[in-house]
């Protein structure tokens, strides 16, 4: 059957010209259909442009069949000749799979994935209507969030339903470059705006999104995060202690039975010795992993205590390493966040959860945990303890507080190789995946290779935003999970446009290509250091003591007080300290700590325009144990929520204080 060309007018939705003009259309006849494929013939003829782009590849097809019309998106395009005649008409092949179907009732359009009844041969198809197009994507009801436009048709907005993208867990993929923070971005400011008693948590590798969320926002850095090591379950608190490494079972096996002994004695008060005795529980029925505090030099002592009690000789070594290993790790400035002052003084678990969780959220529903200043091997555990009292907090309160962890990068916590990798960061982010829907605990996860992350994890997203994907084994994972009628859209993963997805899942009626809504560029992730470098490039000096002081904990007050000598005997004998940027032996004056009021969009000032101090000379260390001081709390990234105005009451959308015998059970 030879297709023919209609020359009526009609609305078609041509994204490249005017929605509001009309345009001659071609139509093609079905020549050939199976249950999820069809084949559409047509005459087109070059250089007519009328009909420009009217068949390629992407455009959706509807094929007319009784009241109802069928959808299909083109995939490929061929023609049967092999060859192409110029000025004259030329028969192509359109290959589309088949989405769904549109179907009228009482006038009323209305579109489903199911099909009732397949093309018959000979049935007219042409390029879908906008009309048709706003039938597909139609989304209403108070809980849709429009994210977007649709890529063939911009006046039609890409919506999605909320609730099905939160309780169900979401996606974003793409490769780096694409715009997938920036996306991320734009939904969580469209999620908080719909949803005023949603927290958000924001695990940050890279230190991108503080520019996103500058006033919903608090953050948290290796200045100022308070994660005390007795909130840590054991299994979290050895990988910290030995960096990961494999092969210190006896040491953990002994540590076990140390930490119980030592939050014994914090909690009675006691200072009595007792027999190294390998037990699960002590008399108050705390376990190595139940969240009391304790204090690390308590911890030091039982050590002490029992290498001087001991009779065999062979465990003295162990206890020997044991004490050498926390002594080194609690006195180190990257690890004050665990063994700083905030772990020594008393029960301050409450706090802590008010702080992070944002209880009461006092108009900053948002907690981003800047990762990139900690230690590398302590990473995990933060991300796994993190990730656990998110659950937990949402089950002690039977969901009355409901967070969504998001989690960028999350193929470093939750590997395809179940031998990387930590267990229980492993285990936590799956837990909220599998179970935190119940309990008001959603899950976003943001990969640039969704091959490297867990199966399991993934296929519980049910909701991806796929953007440009290059690797070949990326696209393949997403082809498995996408659903009928969207197979098809594996092959433009690898050539779609920066801030453009394919969007599939629970929170959408169809498949949906589309284009996401620009972000204002003081907002956009990652800003504050597109910032810095621009002011490089524009002349300004990069002052390496800053840099310095950043690399060792990102706090001046942490100086080496040798270091601090130096600088003041340089300025008592009248050498002139040098301008920032200049080369000289002498360091310039310590920087004022990340986030005091002199930084400003990530940028700290000259040293020339702060007042040389020298940090008062620390108290000698004791034999066993000693500390560095805790960095002062920065003021705009304190740790204290802000108070209210005066006059106000606080907001309160659920408290911490009824929470904590709930986590204490655990």
């Amino acid at each position: 059957m030879q297709p023919n060309t209609m020359l009526r007018q009609v609305d078609c939705g041509n994204p490249s010209k005017s929605t509001d003009e009309p345009r001659e259309i071609s139509q093609g006849r079905v020549i050939d259909c199976n249950g999820t494929h069809s084949i559409i013939a047509a005459d087109v003829k070059n250089g007519d442009s009328s009909k420009e782009n009217y068949w390629a590849v992407g455009q959706l097809i509807s094929i007319q069949e009784g009241e109802n019309r069928v959808v299909g998106q083109a995939f490929k395009v061929d023609t049967p000749s092999e060859v192409w005649a110029d000025h004259e008409e030329n028969q192509i092949k359109i290959h589309i799979e088949l989405v769904g179907e549109i179907q009228n009732r009482d006038g009323d359009r209305r579109f489903t994935s199911g099909i009732t009844n397949y093309p018959r041969m000979g049935a007219p198809a042409q390029r879908i209507r906008k009309s048709d197009l706003e039938a597909i994507y139609k989304s209403e009801g108070d809980d849709t969030i429009k994210i977007g436009q649709v890529t063939q048709e911009s006046s039609i907005p890409a919506k999605i339903n909320l609730s099905k993208l939160l309780t169900r867990h979401f996606a974003v993929v793409g490769s780096t470059g694409v715009g997938k923070s920036t996306s991320v971005s734009l939904l969580m400011r469209k999620i908080i705006e719909k949803r005023k008693e949603l927290r958000v948590i924001i695990l940050d590798p890279h230190n991108e999104f503080t520019s996103a969320f500058k006033s919903e926002s608090i953050i948290k850095d290796a200045s100022n995060l308070q994660l005390p090591f007795w909130l840590f379950r054991f299994e979290e608190f050895t990988e910290v202690i030995f960096r990961g490494q494999k092969g210190f079972d006896v040491e953990a096996e002994i540590l076990r039975d140390l930490v119980v002994e030592a939050k014994e004695r914090y909690v009675q008060g006691e200072e009595k010795p007792g027999a190294l005795v390998r037990k699960s529980s002590a008399v108050n029925g705390y376990t190595a992993d139940s969240p009391v505090p304790y204090r690390i030099v308590d911890l030091l002592k039982v050590i002490d205590e029992h290498l001087g009690m001991l009779d065999k000789k062979s465990e003295k070594p162990i206890l020997k390493a044991l004490h050498d290993r926390l002594t080194s790790i609690s006195k180190d400035p990257r690890f004050q966040f665990m063994f700083g002052q905030s772990s020594t003084g008393g029960d301050r678990m409450k706090s802590i959860i008010a702080d992070l969780f944002r209880v009461p959220q006092y108009d900053k529903p948002i907690c981003i945990v800047e990762m990139s200043g900690l230690p590398s091997e302590v990473v995990s555990s933060v991300v796994s303890v993190l990730c656990r009292m998110a659950f937990d907090l949402g089950l002690a309160s039977q969901g009355g507080i409901q967070t969504l962890v998001v989690c960028e990068e999350a193929h470093r916590y939750v590997p395809a190789n179940t031998d990387a990798g930590f267990w229980p960061t492993r285990q936590a982010i799956a837990r909220i995946a599998k179970e935190g829907r119940k309990y008001g605990v959603y899950l976003g996860v943001i990969t640039q290779r969704p091959s490297e992350l867990d199966p399991t994890i993934f296929s519980q997203c049910n909701t991806v935003f796929a953007m440009r994907l290059s690797n070949q084994a990326d696209q393949k994972i997403i082809g498995g999970a996408m659903t009928n009628g969207a197979q098809s859209t594996v092959g433009f993963l690898a050539s779609i446009a920066n801030q453009e997805c394919i969007a599939f899942g629970e929170a959408l009626k169809t498949p949906m290509r589309l284009t996401f809504e620009t972000i204002p560029k003081e907002l956009l992730p990652g800003s504050n250091i597109y910032d810095v470098q621009e002011a490089v490039r524009n002349g300004r000096e990069i002052d390496i003591t800053d840099v310095v002081q950043r690399m060792r904990g990102g706090s001046s007050a942490l100086i080496d007080a040798e270091e601090a000598e130096l600088i003041e005997s340089a300025r008592q004998v009248g050498v002139p300290q040098r301008e920032a940027g200049q080369a000289g032996d002498l360091p310039p004056a310590p920087l004022p700590q990340a986030g005091s009021p002199q930084r400003a969009n990530g940028v700290n000032g000259t040293a020339s325009q702060i007042e040389l101090k020298t940090p008062p000379r620390p108290e000698p260390p004791s034999p066993r144990f000693s500390s560095r001081p805790a960095p002062p709390p920065a003021s705009p990234r304190a740790s204290k929520p802000p108070e209210p105005p005066a006059g106000e009451a606080p907001k309160r959308s659920g408290s911490a204080n009824d929470l904590i015998s709930a986590f204490r059970s655990k």
